[in-house]
């Protein structure tokens, strides 16, 4: 009877015939270009690519580590290099309001020709007034404006110096300017003497003397009248032969950049700014050290507004930008305005501003990751307003090892249009459409990555591609046909489906590297089968400490988990353990308890809030499955507990329903289960078994518990048929079925499962609605008859 449902070993795993490989080694094969498998999703992403309309961006979701990344940024690249290149842009110093740069766009490599301009036009002009006004017949001509001066100033001083001595007193000149001495009897009087004259006498000098102050003020007015005139003489000199050396430089400028409005107005205002800082661009000038250190430090040198700050350069870059940074900051993403700490004050200009993976992304592709952008509220908010605004802001951001905040400077924002492509999760993508209202409207494409891929001869040969190119990069030895068709199997594993392929690469590359290592160690040219499987064995082996550990305990029954015998209302269930990085699979015994009453099934996991709902949702659907089947012409008078025992911390999952109904069933027949065969899949309430997951790890768990007690040709395990393609075992386990000496069985019913545990037939209603005497469910029926008998009785 069990014969029937027991699979053959050829069922238990999908093999690779190395023969379809024409190749000796992947050394001959061509390099993967692209990925493997994901049609759907490459057609998503080459649709959104292409697609320039707003909200178009693109979410391209899948799990970590199957290459959509990679893709995204070589396919993005591609399509990049068609497109034309964006402008350049730079910062302009602004001489209306100086805490506003302006924002300078320039075709692709003209930004940093305008720079080189700038720099050059600073060293000529600063060379050509010096030059100007440093030689002979500048200084010459100078000298002869300030001797003119010197003169007509000796000679006001002269007629004062007359007339000071006509009204009784000398002319004196100091560091503190003009006084005046009386004279007395043809002798110069200072103060002493001055006061010992008659009263008389000095009241006359002091009427003398306000006619001296009256004229000495009219001197001295007529000396700054001069000394003005004089000045306004020289600027104005200096003015007209300044101008008509800045204007040579300026105007061939002008007509280099005349379609540039922006440019030729800035030409203009720097000429202004020469000719109001001349004195500054003039190297023998006295240095003023009167100055506040603050205004010192803040002051800009005329020539250092006229630099370009080129904060985009395209001039190398061909077709669009591609920018895809791993190393994500706000000030990275956004960019920022940089500062210089000259003793304790913070000195910022235009020139200190740098810019952003936006800035230099835009007109072209920004390619990021969900986490980088979610990794504070700062950060997707600025988001946001770009995309919502479509602007590129540089804001005054504090800085939070100073707690101080760079205030003042404005600059002009730029206009922003880039294709973004967002890369992330399932569970972020949900997220995000939960809490953000506006997320799908920004993000109106989605590229789905998927975990697998059809098993066929594309997706082979892809992987086939992806192995030589693996070896390639990291210069390592290549693999045989049967090393690349035993890489495939152990690909259909990772996808836990023999009619899939994992695109999961990071679990392929683990074990291709490490393969190729052990290959390398032995010397060894070729990777060989023998190297993947001791890759695969030793990778599991370092990650197995709490299965070993649970192996022991099992072995010395502090676990106790019977692996031979029958026992009534006892039964082994499977489970997955996911510790870390590593799944598997362990037995666990079940026990049910039945008895007569009305409390139904008691799941004792549940009363004592171990049981997660999905598990309580299965324990319930077993009540639903015995009522139906048996409580059709009596009332269900049942109590029933189930317990996993030796557990003790919370249980998920309805995998073990079909278990725990088999045990209950056990109890109610009294019909022992064979404890050699463990069991595992769930049950809905028709009775038809349902697939589960984990399948591979459960049967290898329970195999390696038997294996190492010693195998019998009893042990086994009994699965749900629909998990047949799930399978994808170890050759150990193959082996033995192969020997006979272990049994996997599939089971499409409850009753299937029942026959397989007892070596009992299930039983079958004949046409008067009764089963068949001696069979499991006649043995259950007659139990729950007579419980139900029983009550009635003592309602009675």
């Amino acid at each position: 009877m069990a014969n029937n449902k027991e699979l053959g070993y050829e069922s238990l795993k999908k093999e690779c015939n190395p023969e379809v490989f024409n190749f000796k080694s992947t050394k001959e094969v061509k390099e993967l270009q692209g990925v493997i498998g994901q049609e759907r999703s490459i057609k998503a992403l080459e649709f959104g690519v292409n697609i320039d309309t707003d909200g178009y961006n693109i979410y391209v979701e899948g799990p970590n580590g199957i290459g959509k990344t990679a893709y995204c940024i070589n396919y993005i690249n591609k399509i990049a290099a068609t497109k034309p290149t964006p402008d350049d842009w730079c910062y302009i110093y602004n001489f209306d309001n100086q805490n506003e740069p302006i924002a300078l766009s320039l075709p692709a490599g003209e930004g940093i020709k305008f720079k080189k301009d700038m720099i050059t036009f600073v060293e000529d002009i600063r060379k050509e007034i010096n030059q100007t006004f440093n030689n002979e017949d500048y200084q010459k001509e100078k000298s002869l404006i300030e001797q003119e001066l010197e003169n007509k100033k000796n000679l006001l001083l002269q007629s004062l110096t007359s007339e000071a001595y006509e009204q009784g007193f000398e002319v004196k000149n100091s560091e503190n300017g003009l006084y005046f001495l009386p004279i007395y009897e043809g002798k110069s009087l200072n103060e002493m003497e001055f006061s010992q004259l008659p009263q008389n006498i000095q009241e006359d000098f002091e009427k003398r003397s306000k006619i001296i102050e009256a004229k000495t003020l009219d001197i001295i007015k007529q000396l700054k009248e001069l000394e003005n005139n004089s000045k306004n003489k020289i600027a104005n000199w200096i003015n007209n032969i300044a101008l008509l050396t800045i204007s040579l430089q300026v105007n061939d400028l002008k007509n280099k950049y005349k379609s540039y409005k922006i440019i030729t107005k800035y030409l203009d205002c720097i000429r202004k700014d020469i000719l109001a800082n001349m004195d500054k661009f003039l190297d023998n000038q006295p240095k003023q050290d009167n100055i506040p250190l603050q205004l010192k430090i803040n002051e800009m040198k005329p020539w250092e507004k006229y630099e370009v700050n080129l904060i985009v350069d395209n001039s190398k870059l061909k077709g669009a930008p591609v920018i895809a940074d791993p190393n994500l900051t706000f000030f990275n993403l956004f960019g920022k305005l940089e500062y210089e700490n000259i003793f304790g004050n913070l000195k910022t200009d235009y020139r200190m501003i740098k810019a952003g993976d936006v800035h230099i992304a835009n007109g072209g592709f920004l390619i990021l990751q969900a986490t980088d952008l979610l990794a504070s509220t700062q950060i997707w908010d600025t988001f946001k307003k770009m995309i919502r605004t479509k602007q590129l802001y540089i804001d005054n951001i504090k800085d939070n090892n100073l707690n101080v905040a760079i205030v003042g400077l404005k600059p002009q924002a730029i206009p922003f249009k880039a294709k973004i492509v967002m890369l992330g999760t399932s569970q972020i993508f949900s997220q995000i459409s939960m809490l953000d209202e506006d997320f799908r409207k920004m993000f109106r494409i989605k590229s789905e990555f998927e975990e697998v891929a059809p098993r066929n001869r594309y997706t082979i040969k892809s992987t086939v591609q992806f192995i030589a190119s693996y070896c390639n990069k990291e210069n390592l030895p290549h693999f045989s046909p049967a090393a690349v068709a035993q890489i495939i199997e152990y690909s259909s594993r990772l996808a836990d489906d023999q009619t899939k392929l994992t695109t999961q690469l990071n679990e392929l590359l683990q074990v291709i590297s490490e393969a190729a290592t052990w290959a390398k160690m032995d010397n060894k040219r070729t990777v060989s089968t023998e190297y993947v499987k001791k890759a695969i064995k030793e990778k599991l082996i370092r990650v197995s400490k709490y299965d070993y550990i649970l192996q022991e305990m099992m072995m010395n029954d502090t676990i106790l988990i019977d692996t031979e015998g029958s026992k009534v209302g006892q039964i082994n269930g499977l489970s997955v353990l996911t510790v870390g990085d590593v799944s598997f699979g362990k037995p666990s015994r079940i026990t049910a308890n039945t008895y007569m009453g009305k409390s139904g099934i008691i799941n004792i996991e549940r009363e004592v809030m171990l049981s997660g709902q999905t598990h309580s949702k299965g324990v319930m659907i077993i009540s639903a499955y015995i009522g139906e089947k048996f409580a059709q012409e009596m009332p269900l008078s049942l109590s029933a507990s189930v317990c996993f025992e030796q557990v003790y911390s919370g249980i998920d999952g309805d995998s073990a329903s079909s278990t725990e109904l088999y045990a209950i069933l056990s109890s109610l027949s009294e019909v022992p289960i064979n404890q050699a065969i463990s069991v595992t899949g769930s049950i809905n309430q028709k009775g038809e078994i349902q697939p589960i997951g984990g399948v591979t790890e459960k049967i290898e768990g329970y195999f390696n518990l038997c294996n190492q007690r010693g195998l019998t040709g009893e042990q086994g395990v009994m699965i749900p048929k629909q998990n047949i393609r799930n399978l994808n075992l170890n050759d150990e386990v193959i082996e033995a079925v192969k020997n006979n000496m272990f049994h996997i069985y599939a089971v499409n019913t409850a009753d299937e499962g029942i026959e397989i545990l007892t070596g009992i037939p299930a039983g079958k209603k004949d046409k008067s609605g009764n089963y068949t005497p001696g069979t499991i469910n006649y043995l259950v029926y007659e139990k729950l008859k007579k419980y139900a008998t029983q009550a009635m009785k003592e309602e009675k």
